[in-house]
Parts: structure tokens; sequence; C-alpha cells
């Protein structure tokens, strides 16, 4: 079991694009939601897929475990998606040593930026690059369960 420490953020402009190591097509979706766990499958590249399973409901430290799934298994398994399928490309951007994953959405979800940061410390808010724009970690709204059941966040100003 492994704990992480996560923010979110959305993304203020496009300085990010210099710095992307990789990116990564991503087709997700989840098998099951609730307040205090969910059950997600993740297609990478159209190669690989994940099955993870998050506990907790502080949307900033949580229990997660991640097992591979065989491929046609999960596409199968598709079907019986709670929800929207989302689907984003996620690009790895390196900044003061930590790895941004900046997720570029699309389909239902087009026009959305975030970003996450999963650390096993805190950093520090002056050590964050400067492209990030408000944080929106804790915000439910902009979990990737709530853009499955929901669309795109109302935004608020």
């Amino acid at each position: 079991m492994a704990k992480e420490v996560e923010r979110k953020f959305l993304v203020r402009d496009e300085g990010w694009r210099k710095a992307v190591e990789r990116s990564v097509s991503i087709i997700q979706f989840y098998l099951a939601i609730s307040s205090e766990r969910s059950i997600r499958l993740r297609i990478s590249d159209g190669r690989a897929a994940k099955l993870t399973l998050k506990f907790g409901s502080d949307m900033r430290i949580r229990d997660e475990f991640e097992y591979p799934v065989p491929l046609a298994e999960a596409r199968e398994m598709m079907g019986f998606a709670v929800g929207n399928v989302i689907r984003k490309v996620r690009h790895h951007v390196r900044h003061r040593g930590y790895v941004y994953e900046v997720d570029v959405f699309n389909s239902t979800l087009d026009g959305l930026v975030v970003a996450e940061l999963e650390t096993k410390d805190i950093v520090p808010d002056d050590k964050l690059p400067a492209w990030l724009g408000r944080e929106v970690t804790g915000e439910l709204r902009y979990s990737n369960a709530s853009l499955a059941l929901n669309g795109f966040p109302e935004l608020v100003t």
C-alpha cells in the first residue's frame, strides 16, 4: 500500500509545454464510485491497462492500489462504465525535481486542462511553477470521478 499527497491545479497558460518529457493518451472509466472509494480502469496508449482502487475521503491523502489487467478484458469492462468515459492526453512535466502530470482533456471535457502533483511530501507553494493557476485540491467537481459522473465542472469566478 502506498500513501500519496496529491495536489491539483487548473493550468494558467501554456508555459508547461516546453518542459514536456513524455505524453500518454489515456482512456479511463470507473466501475464504482462512492464518497470514500473508487474502482477505476485506465488504458494507456491503447497498449496497457491498470485497475486502480482508491480508499479514503481526503482528496489530498488516500490509500491506492494498482494492478495490471489484460487489455482485452479492460476493453470489455468499458461496457460497465459508470458515467462518461474520460479521454485525455497526460503530459509529464518536470519542475524543480518534481514531475507534474498535465492532463489535457478532450471529447466532452474539451478545454479543461488540469495539473496534478503526487508526492510523498508536501511541496511548498513558492516551489510551484508559474504556469499553475488556482489550486483545486479537494474541490470534488475537478476529481476524475466527478468528471465521469457530472461532466465539465461549472466554473467559479
